[in-house]
């Protein structure tokens, strides 16, 4: 959720299009899901056709083709912080590919709350699945040949987390809602924090290789040196 600005309709090379990015060692499908959009990801490794999912917030059809035509095996399913928009379709993943359900410790009281949570968005609730593995600042998630680092990142929720993956040149970080396309995440929902927003942005994404490609949880993507630069909540 995004501060007061909207998802921005214009899409981006991950947003926009969703295409298959096929040109390196890592695949990498980003379309938006569920009634809030939320950017949901499928990256693979190429070589082992291992994948996790981030943030399924929706579209488990679409997730299930995607692992179906590449011939994908559900390693992870990670979590950029634990909102409904960002959660809704974990349980049907986890049930029809498996995989470990990853989420850090701070978000738990709104994983829990998931009914609570549809109740407040106007959605069917259901069980959820639980947690398997709780991870930290500095962990690592396998993907294949690859990883993906995490980066704590609290402000728009305690237990906000971004995901770094490198491929030969090209880095790319799955954002979630702590850092958008000239905004930034919100910070008036339960547990939220704008002075530990802007110090997560400042300290651990800004200090990062600026030319990383930013994946937001919503809207087009962008790189860490434009919002360095350009964006209006906060600058390096």
């Amino acid at each position: 959720m995004q501060q007061r600005a909207t998802p921005n309709p214009a899409a981006s090379a991950f947003a926009r299009r969703g295409l298959w990015q096929g040109r390196r060692v890592l695949l990498v499908e980003t379309f938006p899901a569920g009634p809030l959009q939320c950017n949901c990801s499928v990256l693979a490794c190429a070589d082992t056709k291992h994948c996790v999912v981030v943030d399924p917030g929706g579209e488990t059809a679409r997730i299930a083709e995607i692992v179906a035509h590449y011939d994908l095996k559900v390693r992870s399913i990670i979590h950029t912080h634990a909102h409904l928009d960002h959660i809704y379709g974990t349980r049907d993943v986890k049930q029809a590919h498996g995989g470990e359900i990853c989420l850090h410790r701070g978000d738990t009281f709104l994983y829990d709350a998931f009914a609570m949570q549809c109740t407040m968005f106007g959605l069917p609730s259901h069980e959820v699945s639980p947690v398997d593995r709780f991870v930290e600042h500095g962990d690592t998630i396998a993907l294949g040949k690859h990883g993906l680092d995490v980066i704590h990142t609290p402000g728009h929720t305690p237990g906000s987390i971004c995901f770094e993956v490198t491929d030969g040149a090209r880095t790319i970080v799955f954002a979630g809602d702590t850092l958008f396309r000239r905004s930034i995440g919100r910070t008036d929902l339960p547990g939220g924090d704008p002075r530990a927003l802007q110090r997560s942005i400042r300290e651990r994404l800004y200090t990062r290789q600026l030319d990383a490609i930013v994946v937001p949880g919503h809207g087009p993507s962008t790189t860490l040196g434009e919002e360095a630069q350009r964006n209006p909540f906060v600058r390096a």
